[in-house]
């Protein structure tokens, strides 16, 4: 067995494989005479690129096809994005182990080099995400954003064509391939909070896997482990996803952890937020009380107002 080839399974843009390849060094750095291969599965995300997201739904939109594969014994192990991943997974499925997490904040990519506070009615701003949208509308109501789909480089292409002047990305999303060039401003959380687990490279395992579990426990990074742990801890309680404007992160400092979250209609005229710091290794729990929280001061009330129209 101590041979025995792993298999990765991804979906096949150059984020996803930049991500895979990640994992493929890390395993190959902790174990230098294991075999690792890289095999690409298109996704049901990859393939529906002209209906915004919260419109077609987000459980398993990047991920199912490549559970599918490892569960049919294709694949041994996923890599996805863990903000991808849903906060429950299929039977038999587990979260094995996160790389350690890169830049969690957005950036907005600008044609013309503006910064979030100098942007005016008159620039046509993009993005695929509620969140974001709904963050850009409490910084100012009458901002034009358009919806926008595709990976990376098609959305610069996209950009630089004129079909918008502004675009809000994953500020990780663009560096991991080498586009920073592109960043004209990391946007702080107090400007737009990013989603859950936003920077992490997840891997996926089936649990009965001893081999493989073994394997990822190796190289799993204990400090991204235990923010992911709070930040999906969060997001599993309200339930959200791409269809629900809701944000979150944590900070660590001296064994503690503050987590702060916020949920907000679709077009951010009602917002909450709210923070919570504890032990940093009750993650779990202070990421669903800070959503219980949340949901008591009228998140509720705000979430069952999105949800009907979906």
């Amino acid at each position: 067995m101590k041979n025995k080839t792993v298999r990765i399974g991804t979906r096949g843009s150059q984020l996803a494989l930049y991500q895979a390849n990640a994992v493929k060094e890390a395993l190959e750095s902790t174990y230098p005479d294991l075999p690792v291969e890289i095999k690409i599965i298109h996704t049901k995300g990859d393939k529906i690129l002209d209906v915004a997201l919260s419109k077609i739904g987000d459980k398993g939109l990047f991920t199912k096809e490549i559970e599918m594969a490892m569960v049919a014994g294709e694949v041994d192990l996923a890599v996805h994005s863990l903000k991808d991943l849903p906060t429950t997974l299929p039977e038999g499925l587990k979260l094995a182990a996160v790389l350690e997490r890169a830049e969690y904040r957005d950036a907005l990519v600008s044609r013309e080099g503006k910064k979030l506070d100098e942007l005016t009615t008159e620039d046509i701003l993009a993005t695929s995400s509620l969140r974001r949208r709904a963050s850009l509308l409490r910084h100012n109501p009458d901002f034009q954003i358009n919806d926008i789909r595709g990976n990376v480089n098609t959305r610069l292409r996209k950009m630089e064509e004129g079909y918008c002047d502004v675009m809000i990305m994953a500020a990780a999303g663009l560096q991991r391939i080498g586009l920073d060039d592109y960043i004209t401003e990391i946007l702080e959380p107090d400007q737009l909070m990013p989603p859950p687990s936003q920077g992490i490279i997840a891997i996926e395992t089936k649990e009965g896997d001893t081999y493989i579990n073994e394997l990822m426990a190796g190289i799993n990074h204990e400090e991204t482990w235990l923010a992911g742990t709070a930040e999906r801890a969060f997001l599993r309680t309200l339930e959200g996803g791409c269809q629900v404007p809701i944000g979150c992160y944590t900070r660590r400092e001296n064994g503690q952890m503050t987590i702060t979250g916020f949920v907000s209609s679709v077009d951010g005229t009602e917002y909450l937020e709210d923070s919570l710091t504890g032990n940093e290794k009750d993650g779990e729990h202070l990421g669903i009380q800070l959503a219980t929280t949340l949901l008591e001061r009228g998140g509720k009330t705000i979430l069952q107002n999105i949800r009907p129209v979906e």
